[in-house]
């Protein structure tokens, strides 16, 4: 039984200034908690969070840079979420920026979104130290720790002394500047590229402020909650979730390093997650590794059967029975936001027997990135959910599928859709319906209740020799389930008699097998579980042939697999 529905207890924002302002409300309320490098735990309140931002927004405009273009690039900090909203605030634009990328990708995407400035965190050192001497846009260099990599120049800011700055600007009697134009630009982003090209997606003020106001309105977070910080901050997805977080005046702990996730759980005791289905799949799988180890695999599937049972009289002991499981989350927690890629249903299943529910959703960049969010209060079971309040979604269909729905293209139309894509009239074009819906390039279906179902990507989509319709992201989801396949690309391959068939290129997950074991052990026993997986998909969805690898695919930062890149 899912939980009953709450009111959202939230004050919609107007504006980023508003937002910045409204921050000091919650007072003494923590706001966020990290480790320094003596693995100490610091805290910041939100009132000194307002302060921070406030200071920080005096010193952009006492060094000139109120108004401007400035990229923020580093591992998650204060530091970077507050140059983020001072940036916006104090009416600029902010270009999140990707850590992973090499040197000549950010000097390109700087010089692209035309960027006055760049703040970045002491990993990004190095990299920045030619900007020093010289860029085609950016005019001042700010780190937020400088160090011995980093020359003397005039054009070197340290993040100390625009906050310098910023203190004395503020004792002046700074205020943020009056927002007269919502829709305005006010972040540029780079999207990933999983087919190998990059556009910069321009977002307005609106875009921003409508998205916060959505995603507190429909997740299931309150004041009370207390969240770790796992996924990069540049991303869309992880950055307009913890604005939100904030506008409820939750606690909020960065996660430092994915290495120590389980030990910083245990530390913060996060009562939400905000995940992609990757991390929740690779947890299950470790779930179940753990259990098979040490013998109590049979006991554990034994116990999620009892427990659902029971829950169907009413009686609720999950948090008893799966204990050592939430441990390792923590101990207290109970909310998983997923989104990002497609979750299978049976994962959320399994979680939900734990005591953990997962809540999807469902998003895009260009779409700030909010769309859909499966609601906590009725939710559905693989589906994404309703569209958020920002927008409408219509179907593009262009047929029925198995259940009978109209299945088509996913287009989206309201105060969360993008500007465009900077400087490229002609993708922003492409993008857009002739009637002004923005395409989405996923493939899916609304029931009559109007909840979005994803059934994968229409540039993906497999056209077999009998007309029927494959998304490879389906089938990859039942191969991510064998515990022996670290990773897996489903395509259409042409076999010796001309036919179109179903195959599977496997990265076998070499470490769930022994020492002595040979590739063609291990290539025979993953055959063999595919052969399996087979019989519980119809025929036309089922795997023909497998090839294997042995290096893992390449991907985009965000862990997305390059598919243009695989043969």
């Amino acid at each position: 039984m899912a939980p009953k529905k709450t009111p959202r207890i939230y004050t919609p924002i107007e504006s980023m200034a508003h937002f910045a302002q409204k921050l000091s409300s919650f007072e003494d309320h923590i706001a966020f908690r990290w480790l320094n490098k003596q693995h100490e735990i610091l805290t910041m309140t939100y009132a000194e969070l307002a302060d921070r931002i406030r200071r920080e927004a005096a010193g952009l405009s006492a060094a000139g840079l109120a108004g401007k273009r400035v990229a923020v690039i580093g591992e998650t900090s204060v530091e970077w979420v507050t140059t983020y909203v001072a940036v916006v605030a104090s009416g600029g634009i902010a270009i999140p920026m990707d850590r992973e990328l090499d040197s000549n990708e950010i000097f390109g995407f700087l010089e692209i979104a035309e960027a006055d400035a760049v703040v970045f965190s002491s990993c990004m050192n190095a990299k920045f130290a030619p900007l020093v001497e010289g860029h085609a846009t950016v005019s001042r260099v700010i780190p937020i720790t400088p160090d011995e990599t980093m020359p003397e120049n005039d054009r070197v800011l340290p993040f100390s002394k625009l906050m310098e700055l910023g203190a004395a600007e503020a004792a002046n009697g700074y205020q943020y500047p009056q927002t007269t134009d919502l829709d305005r630009i006010a972040e540029m982003l780079f999207t990933s590229g999983t087919t190998g090209t990059s556009k910069c997606v321009m977002l307005s003020e609106r875009n921003i402020v409508t998205t916060v106001n959505a995603a507190c309105e429909t997740v299931n977070f309150s004041c009370d909650d207390r969240i770790v910080s796992v996924l990069p901050i540049h991303h869309t997805y992880e950055l307009a979730i913890m604005i939100a977080g904030l506008n409820y005046g939750m606690n909020i702990a960065i996660n430092d390093s994915l290495k120590r996730v389980l030990r910083n759980f245990a530390l913060f005791q996060p009562t939400g997650l905000i995940l992609v289905p990757l991390f929740v799949t690779t947890m299950n799988k470790k779930i179940w590794e753990e259990a098979k180890k040490s013998g109590k695999k049979g006991l554990l599937k034994m116990m999620l059967k009892v427990s659902h049972g029971l829950r169907g009289v009413n009686i609720d002991l999950r948090r008893k029975f799966f204990k050592s499981v939430n441990e390792a989350f923590g101990g207290s927690l109970c909310k998983i936001v997923c989104g990002g890629a497609p979750l299978n249903p049976e994962i959320a299943d399994i979680f939900y027997e734990f005591g953990i529910q997962i809540s999807e959703g469902y998003g895009i960049t260009e779409c700030s990135p909010l769309i859909a969010v499966n609601p906590y209060f009725a939710p559905k079971r693989g589906s994404v959910g309703p569209a958020v309040p920002t927008c409408t979604v219509r179907i593009e269909a262009d047929h029925k599928n198995d259940k009978g729905f109209d299945e088509g293209e996913i287009v989206v139309k309201g105060t969360n859709v993008m500007l465009g894509y900077y400087k490229n009239p002609a993708a922003t074009a492409e993008a857009f319906t002739s009637d002004g819906w923005f395409r989405t390039g996923d493939v899916g279906y609304m029931d009559k209740d109007g909840y979005i179902y994803i059934t994968g990507r229409k540039k993906f989509v497999i056209v077999l020799e009998n007309g029927k319709n494959v998304f490879p992201e389906e089938i990859e989801e039942y191969i991510a389930n064998q515990c022996t396949v670290a990773e897996s690309v489903v395509l259409g391959r042409k076999a010796a008699d001309g036919d179109l068939v179903l195959t599977a290129i496997v990265f076998p997950k070499l470490d769930a097998f022994k020492d002595t074991a040979d590739h063609e052990t291990i290539e025979r026993t993953i055959r063999a579980e595919i052969d399996k997986m087979n019989k519980k998909l119809v025929s036309y969805k089922q795997i023909r042939n497998v090839e294997f690898r042995y290096t893992e695919f390449e991907k985009t930062t965000s862990k997305k697999i390059k598919r243009h890149l695989v043969n």
